[in-house]
């Protein structure tokens, strides 16, 4: 039997999880079709997801049907918890993109597609609700043209013209045959040069039961190995509280019992909304949930596979937490750590100078279902600041960052070439040091210290990030090192090199769409040089004009909002996370934060020396003329 993984993506609001109830319903899962907004559906099954209506954590199902075994994963939807939806990627072997005849390709929709792109992923698309607006198939297929490239061809009205002119080996077989071959179009789809796309109503449950037979048909397997291997993608807890890893086996199998790393598997489970039944064996193909991994995370490769630690969408705003009573304040940093495993996100830090914790989110809906889980989970109140944009910095030059920790009995010399990184590429780690200076293990000991913080830039206190960290060189003592010699030593090199060289501070920024009345392009020209953006030359087309452009988030958050008021209604713009990129108003946003580097004690780019018997400080400036190596 064939053994896919297929997820299922959408803007909010687009149909995606009433889809997922009409594949599920037609395959004799379940017998009644579930509805979101009645709050009965199969596979939002947490109390915050029924009382919004909206998908927060991803969901699984299993569907047997035609000789396969699919997999289906039901993501959230909306843009607040995008960074969930990106995480449960890795796993697909191909994804349904849903989209509202109605609404269109809107914001997030346009998000998804650059992220199935980026990730390789075949897409299958379904354009729903077809029956709230009447309008031709050749139309819809076309803006999805327009929006995202060639490719699309309509699989409803089986137009096979269209289909076969999507790929060379098609239209040769089409052109010498007059037939489709269905090796050639599962072919095209895997390898993305073939989206096929389908119409209809999965509520009223029009058009689904072919998309079904289709999708079950055309998906193939991509991962198919004989060694065990599986992706980590989830990390959840059960009613009773139990950790749970949620995972695909991408090769071979596991077993219960089995050591994964230092720790035993001790149950393995199939779910389908929130029931689920238990096996022996998870085998090749399949996603499964297991018990007794206590050190797994989001993105963690077993077996034959590397961790997956690249993400494009990060968290944007950052938020103080407000505790009523301060003695707690531990106390609810561990429940935050707890929600952390399954919001990576997060990234909760702890300032006990302050007695206050920060967390970092996509948005304000998914701030909202924070405070809710902690509620209902462990029965704390919380409010929140006033968000912050989450600002970063990376390095302004090449430098080579040194760090010494030699109080009385205590030894470690760390050497780091720091240099400035693509936009984009975060913290990149690796070693150019020789065996001469440092064993194996002990530069193994400095690079997972430099990957197991994060480390703040010198102009506010922002993380760092899109910047290369290489180990040249160091020093031990056979007598005096200490296991957590190197950590601090390693630390001081980080915070001394960018002290010396400098820090350049980065804000997130837009790309976006603006469609609006050509009488109304000087306002908003205007308004996108005020944030300090830009614009393309308006695309004019009767009284309508379109415009592209970038922006800086610190503009860009109400200006919708905005457009629709000035243009009175007849005005949209499509905004799309674009990374970081160069602040625009670096003075201003330094002089607000009003950090102080040299004052910050928990990230002293300062070095400890020996002298007389005793450990001396010396300041960041003078630590170059006094290092051993």
């Amino acid at each position: 039997m064939k053994k896919i993984v297929v997820g299922i993506l959408a803007h909010v609001d687009s149909g995606k999880t009433t889809l997922s109830e009409s594949m599920l319903y037609h395959a004799g899962i379940i017998r009644k079709l579930g509805r979101v907004d009645r709050g009965d559906s199969v596979l939002d099954n947490e109390n915050a997801e029924r009382e919004r209506g909206i998908t927060i954590f991803s969901k699984q199902a299993i569907i047997e049907h035609n000789d396969v075994y699919m997999t289906l994963l039901d993501t959230p939807g909306h843009a607040d918890f995008g960074a969930e939806t990106e995480r449960s990627l890795d796993v697909l072997d191909a994804a349904v993109l849903v989209i509202s005849a109605s609404d269109g390709i809107q914001s997030h929709t346009v998000t998804l597609w650059h992220l199935l792109e980026h990730k390789n992923i075949p897409v299958f698309i379904f354009i729903n609700k077809t029956d709230l607006i009447h309008r031709a198939h050749d139309e819809l297929i076309r803006e999805l043209s327009d929006g995202f490239g060639d490719g699309f061809a309509d699989f409803t009205e089986a137009d096979n013209d269209n289909i076969a002119i999507c790929d060379e080996a098609l239209l040769n077989e089409y052109l010498n045959t007059g037939k489709l071959n269905p090796e050639l179009i599962q072919d095209a789809i895997l390898h993305r040069k073939l989206f096929p796309c389908f119409f209809g109503s999965a509520l009223k449950l029009d058009g689904t039961a072919k998309f079904l037979d289709e999708l079950l048909n055309y998906t193939v397997n991509k991962n198919a190995s004989s060694s065990f291997g599986a992706k980590v993608y989830r990390i959840s807890r059960d009613s009773q509280g139990k950790r749970l890893t949620h995972m695909r086996i991408t090769g071979g199998s596991l077993s219960v019992k089995d050591v994964v790393g230092s720790e035993k598997v001790n149950e393995i489970r199939f779910y389908t909304g929130g029931k689920y039944t238990t096996s022996d064996i998870a085998e090749s193909g399949t996603v499964c949930a297991v018990t007794g991994l206590e050190l797994s995370y989001p993105g963690m490769g077993l077996g034959c596979e590397h961790d997956i630690r690249e993400t494009l969408l990060e968290p944007i705003m950052t938020y103080s937490v407000i505790i009523e009573d301060a003695s707690l304040l531990h106390t609810v940093f561990e429940k935050f750590q707890q929600l952390e495993d399954e919001l990576p996100e997060l990234n909760v830090v702890c300032i006990d100078a302050l007695k206050e914790i920060r967390i970092q989110t996509m948005g304000a809906v998914q701030l909202e279902i924070i405070a809710t889980l902690m509620h209902e989970r462990f029965g704390i109140k919380l409010s929140f600041g006033q968000g912050k944009i989450l600002y970063k910095e990376t390095i302004a030059a090449s430098v080579e960052g040194v760090g010494h920790f030699e109080p009385l009995r205590h030894y470690a010399e760390v050497h780091l070439l720091m240099e400035p990184g693509e936009r984009g590429s975060g913290i990149s780690v690796s070693a150019d040091c020789s065996t001469d200076y440092l064993d194996i293990y002990r530069q193994r000991v400095i690079l997972s210290h430099i990957e197991e913080k994060i480390h703040l830039g010198v102009l506010t206190g922002s993380p760092l990030t899109d910047t290369k960290i290489t180990l040249i060189a160091g020093r031990a003592s056979k007598l005096h090192t200490e296991g957590g010699d190197f950590r601090q030593a390693t630390f001081r090199a980080v915070r001394q090199g960018l002290t010396e060289a400098g820090c350049i501070l980065l804000e997130p920024w837009y790309r976006f769409t603006a469609t609006l009345p050509s009488e109304n392009i000087g306002r908003l020209v205007n308004d996108i040089q005020q944030f300090g953006g830009t614009t393309t030359a308006p695309e004019i087309s009767g009284i309508k004009a379109t415009v592209h452009g970038r922006a800086p988030l610190n503009g860009m958050q109400d200006y919708p909002i905005t457009m629709k008021s000035y243009t009175k209604g007849a005005g949209n713009i499509v905004l799309v996370n674009d990374g970081y990129d160069i602040c625009h108003n670096t003075a201003e946003v330094v002089a607000a934060f009003d950090y102080d580097s040299e004052r910050d004690i928990e990230n002293p780019a300062s070095s400890i020396f020996c002298e007389h018997g005793s450990g001396i400080t010396v300041p960041w400036y003078e630590v170059k003329s006094r290092m051993h190596v």
